[in-house]
């Protein structure tokens, strides 16, 4: 069913600034927030051998398309690593104490989709602080 009262809505990747919750290490741009209570997407820019602080996204579940460069999604108390090469996908379950990490000369690029209007971010004081 359709809602003429919605428009489709455009974000120019030009008009994309650093905004919304920020975690140390990474830069977040907001794309598409505050639109509809159930779902938002922001651009993630990690430089160069940088690392992002723990945090998690609350009561959000988080999908990641990896755009461009090769990031690592760290886990499990910082036990698991895993490399996202471009055109990966990972999900990111709520709660999840995680971390991104660029060892690499390039930047990373990830498009990050989340369950609700505005994306949440719990940066903490290490795994298993929350």
């Amino acid at each position: 069913m359709s809602n003429p009262d919605k428009p489709v809505t455009v974000t120019k990747s030009g008009d994309l600034k650093a905004s919304g919750g920020q975690t140390e290490g990474m830069i977040r741009q907001n794309a598409i927030t505050g639109l509809t209570d159930n779902i938002c997407a922001s651009r993630m820019i990690a430089h160069p051998h940088t690392a992002s602080a723990v945090h998690h996204h609350g009561d959000q579940d988080t999908i990641v398309f990896a755009f461009s460069g090769h990031g690592t999604v760290v886990s499990d108390g910082g036990k698991k690593k895993q490399v996202l090469a471009p055109g990966d996908f990972a999900l990111i379950p709520a709660w999840a104490e995680h971390q991104e990490v660029n060892e690499g000369d390039d930047e990373v690029v990830w498009a990050i989709i989340r369950s609700g209007g505005e994306p949440k971010v719990v940066n903490i004081d290490g795994w298993g602080s929350s």
